[in-house]
């Protein structure tokens, strides 16, 4: 498992929820919806590049240091959905878990609230799909045997010393691949989430990736470029990088990004993240749709749409709530 951050970590418990299930944009999902919840705020394990800081600054965090230390517990989350599902089930074609936080937070093992909504998934027969980094997954391989589910674990990194920098308080690469391969071995579907990759860092990644999660027997993947969605996250994202790496690492990764977005570090808008620029995004993109062919994988489509979906999906995870 990863080490604990080095700050104090609170923990606040949040009654006042009222509606549990989120409508959340994907373009890669039929119908271009999907369906989320999230039993907490904010996530221990402090990635520099995630998304999901951006929603802590609506409850007056921050975005650095805040989302890792100070983690909101939704304690009804189970009971809120079950009383949701009473109304929806039969326009719910699929759930994720989660969207904005990991649901296999180390507070998950003593709280358990992901693992009763799984179970409460299984009572009304509503497709799932899990998104984690953490091989908690595994305690509940008894529930997800009874459901209709995609377990997709991210591992953007190869090695714990290139995850390190950018994923400091994750269970090592090694620990979510052993997580892989116990629930491919149980029979559940499990994937790769390549994400984000970071230009002029983890490219050279992929092949590996790919090869170690179909050893683990992962049958589908997908890949997606790093987004920083606001400026909170890119000071946040550029200061650990100087903090973490060598002077001459930042600059690559840096200009290779400038080089890609005119200039800048942010794309301009969410949809070009899946339109490169340059020669080197195409021939990264290239990279992953060779290796992912070759392994035989299957995109990252919701379950009900598994049928319709092309063999081979390369976006995205990283998105926007509202």
């Amino acid at each position: 498992m990863g080490e604990p951050p080095p700050t104090k970590l609170e923990v606040f418990e949040e009654t006042a929820t009222r509606k549990v299930i989120t409508k959340a944009f994907a373009s890669d999902w039929e119908g271009g919806w999907r369906f989320t919840v999230n039993c907490y705020r904010g996530c221990v394990h402090g990635c520099t590049y995630c998304f999901a800081r951006q929603y802590h600054e609506y409850l007056g965090y921050g975005a650095g240091t805040d989302f890792e230390t100070k983690i909101v517990v939704k304690t009804h989350v189970p009971q809120i959905l079950r009383q949701e599902l009473k109304k929806t089930r039969e326009r719910m074609p699929h759930i994720d878990f989660s969207f904005a936080t990991d649901p296999y937070l180390p507070l998950e093992a003593e709280y358990k609230l992901t693992r009763q909504c799984l179970e409460i998934c299984a009572e009304f027969g509503v497709p799932v799909g899990v998104i984690t980094k953490s091989p908690l997954v595994t305690r509940d391989i008894d529930v997800l045997k009874r459901l209709k589910v995609t377990v997709m674990f991210s591992l953007p990194f190869l090695t714990t010393e290139s995850s390190n920098p950018f994923e400091p308080y994750t269970p090592v690469p090694e620990a979510r691949f052993r997580a892989m391969k116990t629930l491919s071995d149980a029979g559940i579907k499990t994937g790769i989430g390549i994400a984000p990759v970071i230009p002029g860092y983890n490219e050279s990644d992929i092949p590996g990736l790919l090869e170690r999660a179909k050893e683990a027997g992962a049958t589908r993947a997908f890949m997606s470029m790093l987004h920083l969605d606001t400026d909170s996250i890119e000071q946040y994202f550029v200061q650990k990088m100087h903090e973490r790496l060598s002077p001459t690492r930042v600059a690559k990764i840096i200009n290779t990004m400038k080089r890609e977005r005119g200039g800048k570090l942010r794309h301009n808008t969410f949809a070009e993240r899946s339109v490169g620029k340059t020669e080197q995004w195409e021939v990264t993109r290239k990279l992953f749709d060779f290796h992912a062919k070759r392994l035989g994988f299957r995109g990252h489509e919701s379950e009900d749409a598994s049928a319709t979906v092309s063999p081979v999906a390369a976006e995205p995870m990283q998105q926007r709530l509202f």
